[in-house]
C-alpha cells in the first residue's frame, strides 16, 4: 500500500471517528445558551461556542455527519442506476442503446450544478429532493464509463464461451464485468463523493441547500461570516473539516493510476 493511500485513509478514518464519536461527549448541536455568546474555547468546549451559544464541536460534528452520509447515499444511488442502465445499454444495444443515450446527453446538456441548483429550488431545504439532485447529477459519469467498457468485455471470447456454456448474465456480470469495472468505479466514487461533498456545501454557502437550524458546513461558513473578526474559529473549522475529507478522498482517487478524463470522454 503507497503512502498516498496510507495517508488518504488515514485522514479519512479520522474525519469519520470524529463524526461518529464526538455525539458522546457534545450530543446535542441545537442547544442554546445565549450566556455564553461566542464563549471562547475551554476543556468542556474545546472550540468554544457559537454565536448562539450553541456547542461549535457538536455542531461540526453532526454536519461532518451530514456530508458523508448524504454524499455517500447520493454516490451509491449514481453508480447503482448508471451501471445498471450502462450495462443494459452495452447489452440490449439498438434502440434501448439510443434512447439511454440520448437520455444521458440530455442530462449532460446542463451543467450539474445548474441540475442540482433546480432540484433544490424544489426542496427548499428538504433532504429527499436535494439527495435526488445530487445523484441526478451523477449517474451519467457511471453510465458512460459501464457501457463504454461493457461492450468491448460482451463480444470478448471469454464472455462468448460463458454463453455457449449457458451461463446467465448474472454469471457474466460477476465473472467477466465487475473484475474488470470495479477498480475504476471505486476510483469514480471516491471522486464523486468530494465532488458530491463539495456541492451540497456551496448549496449551503449560497443559501439554498439545506436550512438553519440544521448544521451543514457551508451553511455554518455563512452563519461565521458575520463574526470572523471576533471569533474566526467559527469559520475556519468547517473549512478545516471539509478540507481534510476532501483530501483524504483526492488521494484516494489518484492512486489508482487510472486517465479519468479519457475513460469518462468514451462514448462507444
Amino acid at each position: 500500500m503507497s503512502l498516498s493511500v496510507k495517508t488518504g485513509l488515514g485522514l479519512l478514518l479520522l474525519v469519520v471517528l470524529f463524526a461518529l464519536l464526538s455525539p458522546v461527549l457534545w450530543p446535542d448541536p441545537a442547544a442554546q445558551d445565549l450566556a455564553q455568546f461566542l464563549a471562547d474555547p475551554s476543556w468542556q468546549e474545546p472550540l468554544g461556542r457559537d454565536q448562539m451559544g450553541r456547542s461549535l464541536m457538536a455542531r461540526l460534528a453532526a454536519a461532518t455527519r451530514l456530508s458523508l452520509l448524504l454524499g455517500l447515499l447520493c454516490v451509491i444511488t449514481a453508480v447503482l442506476l448508471g451501471s445498471l442502465l450502462g450495462w443494459l445499454s452495452a447489452w440490449r444495444g439498438g434502440w434501448v442503446d439510443g434512447l439511454l443515450r440520448s437520455l444521458a446527453d440530455g442530462v449532460l446538456a446542463l451543467p450539474g450544478l445548474l441540475l442540482v441548483l433546480l432540484f433544490s429550488a424544489m426542496a427548499q431545504g428538504g433532504f429527499a429532493i436535494l439527495y435526488l439532485g445530487l445523484a441526478m447529477a451523477q449517474w451519467v459519469e457511471y453510465y458512460r464509463v459501464v457501457r463504454a467498457r461493457s461492450r468491448g468485455l460482451l463480444a470478448s471470447p471469454q464472455v462468448e464461451a460463458s454463453r455457449l456454456l449457458g451461463f446467465g448474465h448474472a454469471h457474466v456480470v460477476r465473472r467477466h464485468l465487475w473484475p474488470e469495472l470495479a477498480p475504476q468505479l471505486l476510483t469514480m466514487m471516491a471522486f464523486g463523493l468530494a465532488g458530491a461533498i463539495l456541492t451540497l456545501s456551496t448549496l449551503g454557502f449560497v443559501g439554498v441547500g439545506i436550512q438553519p437550524p440544521t448544521p451543514e458546513l457551508g451553511l455554518m461558513m455563512t452563519e461565521a461570516l458575520p463574526h470572523y473578526q471576533e471569533a474566526p474559529r467559527l469559520l475556519l473549522a468547517p473549512i478545516l473539516v471539509m478540507g481534510l475529507m476532501l483530501l483524504a478522498l483526492v488521494l484516494l482517487h489518484q492512486t489508482r493510476g487510472l486517465d479519468m478524463s479519457s475513460s469518462q470522454g468514451a462514448t462507444s
